[in-house]
């Protein structure tokens, strides 16, 4: 057992094959970084590992972690639902936030490629958060010598701002230092054809919805699963090849897609190989597992396997013009129950994960040499420290039609991603719903690069009208919406109240009838009505200006303007559901 100020900070281990050590390193006001020690004379097989402390459960509302989701409450130390991370599952930290959204206590692990198990845990009997982190909880191959770091912040501020400092402290390692440049391309609002068409491609139509696309805002499209095959079963039976069946003349696709403004990238599933592919034939004896629910999986161990995938992808960047790629299903690059860990029969790496790394790292640099621009997408839950390394679009897990869970996803996925561009899921509704309850889905993907999927050449004048909008207006405010500074409100409520915001200009979402502080006394104020309710309660006490509102609807009809002096304790404007109200300071 190992102690150190200002934690206490035990180690449990069940072996003697290596020694483990943690030292404090560096500390500066409420922060400490130590660095975490395995080590042995001789090679040793690397057991699991626990790193615990505790500290009392003072002003302790609920716990964030990468992909909770709904899900932020207090978790019992009887519960023991760990969190795990790795190169490509979610990000090795968690945060701890106060009644007043403040941070707690947030830590994190340097080490965001290989696996380590997360968590934090209410005890009753002393009224404790004990904190963990354990290394090693999956087979890991020999080593002699391993080093990681463990930052603790319990520094009073948002707890929003101790997550973009543990963002900014993973950057610094060089093994996670992003790669990808963050494109003016990955910021484009984005048209995807899955939830409209899924494999049912036609190309006619995909040509019609791009012009259609372009004219509302929205500068990429993202051809998703389907053209690669004509097989139009929901599986990856033909993954592998990439040959472009469905739409046999790529490159002149992308050419009359290019014409209408739009920028066009491809979707592939990389790590499966279809079993009615060509490709698996060649690599079936070079799998991580053979027997999988979609399909058999690569293994990037192998050189050839890599060489395979980026090859795939160098081809159709140079030949069909491409502006992008659709990375998908990274996280089934895993430790399978009968995976050897070992370096032979040709395998270069015996870790999958450093494997991965490998595969990713080269993917990305190969493509940013032939295109500069490039767009790489990923989705949650491989939208950790490491993947920033290799793209530069995050997009939030699936959720169709879940208005709310679009905002939240964002909003976590916002906190940790720095630069990176982090994109909406794609908008989706009923074509029968009113045009509002439609606009409900828009407003909630703001505060993230805007996706929609929906059939343009079906939509409604009003609806229509209703997205080009919002679209506009993201496209006229999109650097102080991704660039600004960024503050989620109300964690367990699912962030009801969100602001980005610079000096000279603010913008706030309100999702729910909750009181808006207005606290920041700048030359514009844009408050965004998303909810169904006409009326929003301002409160600006500590603000004392003038300010002219002129106030839209949904589908950016004028419909008020007035004069509001910020002088009293508190004010009901009234908007239109999902209508906003922009307030400039009178001069």
């Amino acid at each position: 057992m190992k102690k150190n100020k200002p934690y206490q900070i035990e180690i449990f281990k069940n072996t003697d094959d290596f020694k483990v050590t943690s030292n404090l390193i560096k500390q500066y006001g409420k922060v400490a970084i130590y660095e975490l020690h395995f080590f042995s004379d001789i090679e040793f097989e690397p057991q699991k590992t626990t790193f615990k402390w505790k500290y009392p459960a003072i002003n302790v509302k609920g716990v964030w972690k990468p992909t909770s989701d709904f899900s932020k409450r207090i978790m019992d130390d009887w519960e023991l639902d760990h969190m795990q991370a790795r190169i490509a599952v979610d990000s090795p930290v968690i945060s701890v936030f106060g009644h007043n959204d403040a941070n707690s206590m947030t830590f994190a692990c340097s080490d965001a490629i290989n696996t380590t198990a997360l968590n934090v845990l209410y005890r009753e009997e002393d009224n404790y958060m004990y904190c963990h982190v354990s290394f090693f909880t999956e087979k890991h191959h020999k080593i002699k010598n391993y080093k990681a770091q463990l930052i603790i912040d319990t520094t009073d501020y948002h707890f929003s701002n101790a997550l973009d400092k543990v963002s900014q402290w993973w950057s610094s390692f060089d093994q996670l230092s992003p790669i990808m440049p963050v494109s003016e391309a990955a910021k484009l609002p984005v048209y995807s054809t899955w939830y409209q068409f899924h494999q049912n491609l036609d190309t006619t139509t995909l040509i019609e919805e791009c012009n259609k696309a372009n004219k509302l805002g929205f500068g990429l499209i993202i051809i998703d699963d389907g053209w690669q095959t004509n097989d139009d079963n929901r599986g990856y039976d033909f993954t592998g090849d990439w040959e472009s069946d469905r739409i046999p003349e790529m490159k002149s696709f992308v050419a009359q897609v290019h014409q209408t403004g739009m920028k066009l990238a491809l979707w592939y599933s990389v790590p499966f190989c279809g079993k009615k592919s060509k490709a698996y034939q060649k690599f079936k004896n070079m799998l991580l597992v053979d027997e999988h629910r979609w399909a058999p999986v690569f293994d990037p161990r192998y050189p050839e396997v890599r060489d395979h995938l980026i090859t795939i992808y160098a081809n159709a960047l140079k030949e069909w013009n491409l502006d992008g790629f659709k990375l998908d299903f990274i996280d089934e690059f895993r430790v399978y129950p009968n995976t050897i860990l070992t370096m032979e029969n040709g395998r270069d790496y015996a870790s999958v994960n450093l494997a991965v790394d490998r595969l990713m790292t080269d993917i990305t640099k190969t493509l940013k040499g032939i295109k500069s621009d490039l767009v790489i997408e990923f989705r949650q839950k491989y939208t950790g420290p490491a993947m920033r390394k290799y793209g530069n679009m995050f997009r939030a897990f699936d959720c169709p039609g879940d208005s709310v869970m679009n905002r939240v996803r964002i909003a976590d996925l916002r906190m940790l991603s720095g630069e990176t561009a982090v994109h909406s899921d794609m908008f989706t509704y009923h074509p029968n719903e009113s045009t509002e309850i439609k606009a409900l889905q828009v407003v909630n993907t703001l505060f993230g690069v805007p996706q929609l999927s929906i059939l343009l050449k079906n939509a409604s004048e009003n609806e229509l009208k209703m997205i080009a909008f919002y679209t506009n207006y993201w496209n006229k405010n999109k650097a102080i919406l991704l660039q600004g500074k960024f503050t989620p409100l109300k964690p367990l409520a699912n962030y009801p109240i969100i602001k980005a915001a610079t000096n000279a200009h603010s913008i706030i979402g309100v999702y729910d009838d909750y009181m808006l502080d207005i606290d920041m006394n700048v030359d514009r104020i844009d408050i965004i009505n998303a909810k169904i309710s006409e009326e929003i309660v301002l409160n600006y006490n500590t603000i004392h200006s003038a300010y002219t509102c002129i106030v839209y609807d949904c589908m950016g009809n004028e419909v008020n303007q007035f004069s509001m002096q910020m002088n009293e304790a508190f004010k009901p404007i009234k908007v239109p559901p999902c209508g906003l109200v922009v307030c400039s300071k009178n001069k």
